[in-house]
């Protein structure tokens, strides 16, 4: 397992090494021991899986808040995404700032994505298959966002406003000045 620390403090990319063969290929997609040493010691909760049917979708930015705030793992299955994480904790001399990579089914890669951060991705293809593990249950009432769109983080979008398949919620996040930061100890 290759990991890669981000241009954001804690962030992690983790690319599995593939044996393949003949008939396919065999990878570890995830070490609790390799993890651990890498990322410090996370508990996972509950695993989530999202099929995105069109390129051009945007899910996020999303995240829980305490007692319920959520790390997550994730990786694409199947097809491709955008992958983006911004540190939303307060203090946090990257308040604002974002990483954005790449994760497809080819590759392997999983992104750790740790508390304190608004999390979202574009599908770069049809029919993507997003699973992630997560530290924390979803809770309706800790679930909050961050507008994917909003000017001030930045992020160079594969799709731009208009053209973006979203949901609804996703439409009304408030942007980054008129978010309230996380705990910088948690999310």
């Amino acid at each position: 397992m290759e990991l890669e620390r981000l241009a954001i403090k804690d962030l992690l990319l983790i690319t599995p090494k593939r044996f393949g063969d003949a008939r396919g290929y065999f990878m570890e997609a995830f070490r609790q021991d390799v993890f651990t040493e890498h990322a410090g010691a996370h508990v996972f909760v509950q695993d989530n899986q999202s099929l995105s049917a069109e390129r051009g979708t945007v899910r996020g930015l999303h995240y829980q808040t305490e007692p319920r705030a959520q790390g997550k793992l994730v990786r694409c299955v199947a097809g491709a995404i955008l992958d983006v994480a911004v540190d939303i904790r307060e203090g946090s001399p990257t308040f604002g700032q974002h990483v954005a990579v790449e994760l497809d089914e080819d590759s392997g890669r999983l992104l750790w994505v740790p508390p304190g951060f608004a999390h979202g991705f574009c599908t770069l293809t049809d029919n993507a298959v997003v699973c992630y593990k997560v530290t924390n249950y979803y809770s309706p009432d800790h679930d909050r966002g961050l507008l994917w769109n909003d000017p001030a983080l930045g992020i160079d979008w594969p799709v731009v406003a208009g053209t973006a398949i979203l949901s609804a919620k996703d439409q009304q996040h408030p942007g980054l000045a008129q978010l309230d930061p996380l705990p910088a100890g948690g999310g």
